[in-house]
C-alpha cells in the first residue's frame, strides 16, 4: 500500500470584484470565485482540489479580505510567494477579477472557516442625485433625499446583541437557528455623498447584512423610526423586513482569527 504524499496547507487573503460571478461557492449553473481560483491552482500545480473559505458570498457581493486555505503536495518551488505569484498570473491571464493579496503556510489544523471567530462586512451607499458611473456595481445608489445618518446609527443600536433575526434572513436560509449575536452595527458618513454601514458578528445568516442595510435605509429616509426597526425585529417574520439592499454595495471586509490560529 502506497502512502499518500505529504501536503502543505496554505492560507491566503483574497480580494475580488463579485460583479461577474455567481457568488463565491462553486456551483453547476455559473462561474464562481472559488472555481476561478481552483482552476488557476490546477493549471500551475496539476492538483484538482476544493479549497475552503471563511464564508460564502452571494452573486455580486465583493470581498476586500476573504480568507481561504488549500493543501498542495510538498514539492520544490512551492514557497508561499511562488504559489501566490503563480495563481495571480493565471488569474490575470484568464481575465478574472480576483487576486491573492498574500499567502503563507500554516498548520494543517488551521481552517479558514472553522478557525474564524468573527466576520466583518461593510455596506456602501452613495446618496446623490447623479447616477453612478465609476462606482456602478460598487455601491447602492440612493437618489432621493439626504439620508439621516444619526437616526440610522441610533436605530442600529437596537439590534446589537443576541436576537432571533428571522425577520432579517433570507426565506431559503439554511442555518439551523435564526439566533445570532450582532457585535457591531453602526453607520458613518464618509463624505457628502457616501455612507457606510458596518456589521460584525461571529457568523451571519443568509442575506442578513443586506436585509439590515435595506431596513436602515428606511430609517434614514424617515419612513421608519427606531421603534419601527425594533418592531420588525420582534416580529420574527420575514414579511416585516424592509427591502433587501442590492448585492453590489456589500463587501466582506475582514475575517478575525485568534492569535494562535496559524
Amino acid at each position: 500500500m502506497t502512502d499518500s504524499p505529504a501536503t502543505q496547507r496554505y492560507r491566503a487573503t483574497v480580494e475580488y470584484d463579485g460583479t461577474p460571478y455567481k457568488g463565491f461557492q462553486r456551483q453547476a449553473n455559473g462561474h464562481t470565485v472559488q472555481q476561478a481560483i481552483e482552476e488557476a491552482i490546477e493549471k500551475f500545480s496539476g492538483v484538482d482540489l476544493r479549497l475552503t473559505a471563511a464564508g460564502r458570498t452571494d452573486t455580486g457581493v465583493h470581498a476586500l479580505a476573504q480568507i481561504i486555505h488549500f493543501d498542495l503536495p510538498v514539492g520544490d518551488r512551492r514557497s508561499p510567494f511562488r504559489v501566490m505569484e503563480a495563481i495571480n498570473a493565471l488569474l490575470v491571464q484568464a481575465e478574472e477579477r480576483v487576486a491573492l493579496l498574500d499567502c503563507e503556510t500554516v498548520s494543517d489544523t488551521f481552517s479558514a472557516r472553522f478557525s474564524a471567530i468573527g466576520r466583518r462586512y461593510r455596506y456602501r451607499i452613495v446618496n446623490r442625485r447623479a447616477p453612478l458611473t465609476v462606482e456602478r456595481e460598487r455601491a447602492w445608489w440612493v437618489r432621493k433625499g439626504e439620508l439621516d445618518v444619526e437616526s440610522m446609527n441610533a436605530a442600529a443600536k437596537r439590534l446589537l446583541g443576541t436576537h432571533d433575526f428571522t425577520t432579517f434572513r433570507a426565506a431559503d436560509c439554511q442555518a439551523r437557528s435564526p439566533v445570532r449575536t450582532l457585535d457591531e452595527l453602526w453607520v458613518e458618513r464618509i463624505d457628502d455623498h457616501e455612507i457606510h454601514i458596518h456589521a460584525a458578528a461571529r457568523s451571519f445568516l443568509h442575506n442578513q447584512v443586506r436585509s439590515l442595510a435595506g431596513s436602515l435605509k428606511l430609517v434614514g429616509e424617515g419612513k421608519w423610526s427606531a421603534n419601527d426597526l425594533q418592531s420588525a425585529l420582534d416580529a420574527k417574520d420575514r414579511k416585516a423586513c424592509g427591502p433587501v439592499a442590492p448585492a453590489c454595495g456589500l463587501y466582506l471586509s475582514e475575517v478575525v482569527y485568534p492569535p494562535d490560529a496559524r
